[in-house]
């Protein structure tokens, strides 16, 4: 373990798998106490505690449905609480739902949940977050390239909610910047997750828009995720780091 960030407190969303897990690890691995929430899977968050724990940093995991804003700000006020502070949010959790915008049936309310997640709840947990952040404080959210490139049908409403996030993570950079506080976004190309497998469904499709042909690794994600969140990207803020193997290439 590093000494550089010892004192620092980061909270993950959606951290007990994919993404979420790699990149709490990798932040205790930077010396950071780590606190993840989850919505469902307990057992595979205190697996990731424990994980954290041994690597000799602070470590809790807190339920908290992305969807409910109470709960997403009583999460934030929890971490600077229990721990004393917050220095470091990471905004991973999310959901994907797939449909065409055509669909003479469409899903309305999976819609309306997807974006009360993907967006109110990064929207809810950034706010809550303003009021406890400190000078040289870190928002990153984890964005996807199709944002920029819808690359597949029936992606329209998902791409929508990562633009959005885009979009609000830009101009919340700039009412932060007085205070120091940078906010950016990782946008990433195809991970292999649980909820991304690369054999399977659609995985050869995804891969074939890949320059590098394969599909990107947590750790990798998690890689960018805390560069930006070190001191040595206090002069990032409003940007879009792409992790994404050269889909948008």
């Amino acid at each position: 373990m590093t000494t550089q960030q010892a004192a620092r407190v980061a909270l993950v969303t959606g951290g007990s798998r994919g993404i979420g897990a790699a990149t709490a690890r990798a932040l205790a691995d930077a010396g950071l106490d780590v606190v993840i929430s989850y919505a469902a899977s307990a057992d595979k968050a205190q697996e990731v505690v424990r994980d954290l724990q041994s690597r000799g940093v602070r470590a809790a995991a807190h339920r908290a449905d992305q969807s409910d804003s109470r709960q997403v700000a009583e999460l934030v006020d929890t971490v600077a609480a229990t721990f004393g502070r917050l220095d470091v949010l990471v905004n991973n959790a999310g959901v994907a739902v797939n449909g065409a915008v055509d669909d003479p049936e469409p899903d309305t309310a999976a819609f309306d949940r997807q974006v009360v997640v993907n967006l109110g709840g990064v929207v809810t947990a950034i706010r809550a977050a303003t009021r406890v952040l400190g000078r040289g404080g870190r928002i990153i959210t984890v964005g996807s390239t199709l944002a920029a490139r819808a690359g597949f049908p029936n992606l329209a409403d998902y791409a929508a909610t990562k633009a959005a996030v885009t979009g609000y993570s830009r101009g919340a950079a700039r009412d932060l910047a007085a205070r120091e506080i940078t906010v950016n976004v990782v946008q990433v190309g195809p991970v292999a997750t649980d909820m991304n497998p690369p054999q399977g469904g659609w995985a050869d499709q995804q891969r074939a828009t890949v320059a590098l042909g394969r599909f990107g690794t947590p750790e990798e994600i998690a890689a960018g995720i805390v560069f930006l969140a070190s001191p040595g990207a206090s002069f990032i803020t409003g940007s879009v780091l792409t992790i994404d193997g050269g889909v948008l290439a």
